[in-house]
């Protein structure tokens, strides 16, 4: 094992010029990723069975059996929350923006900006898809289901 272990050493540091030589810290982490994949298929076919590389790919299998992405799952954006938003029962009361964000950090664990909201919500109203009306109490936008 230790020998495989010097051998990946040797090889990191013949490419590491390389590497190095991209400005982008994500482009040299993708080029490595995509090395060391390159490095178990070879093993693989091989035969070789490494531990290293064995560790690396059951690592990142996902529940399925297939092969899970290399990067986060993306959440996701604040039209297609709000348009979920509005295939359920939550604007039959009306809300204001700064509701609607707190609902969506609680509820998505999407922390959108108030700024965000405001024109997709405007434009949800100019589609009829929702009510804009001014608040007696605060003098703020509400937005209900039409």
């Amino acid at each position: 094992m230790s020998k495989q272990i010097e051998k990946l050493k040797k090889q990191l540091m013949e490419i590491s010029g390389v590497v190095n030589s991209f400005q982008s810290e994500a482009v040299q982490v993708r080029v490595i990723d995509r090395l060391l994949d390159a490095m178990v298929e070879s093993e693989k076919a091989d035969g070789d069975g490494s531990e290293v590389f064995n560790k690396r790919v059951n690592k990142q299998r996902s529940e399925e059996g297939g092969y899970a992405p290399a990067r986060r799952v993306k959440k996701p954006g604040a039209t297609k929350v709000l348009n979920q938003l509005l295939s359920t029962d939550f604007f039959a009361t009306p809300r204001s923006i700064s509701a609607i964000a707190d609902f969506c950090q609680d509820n998505f664990d999407s922390d959108f900006k108030t700024s965000e909201l405001s024109g997709i919500l405007l434009k949800l109203a100019k589609e009829n898809k929702l009510r804009r009306e001014r608040s007696n109490e605060n003098n703020r936008f509400e937005y209900v289901r039409v």
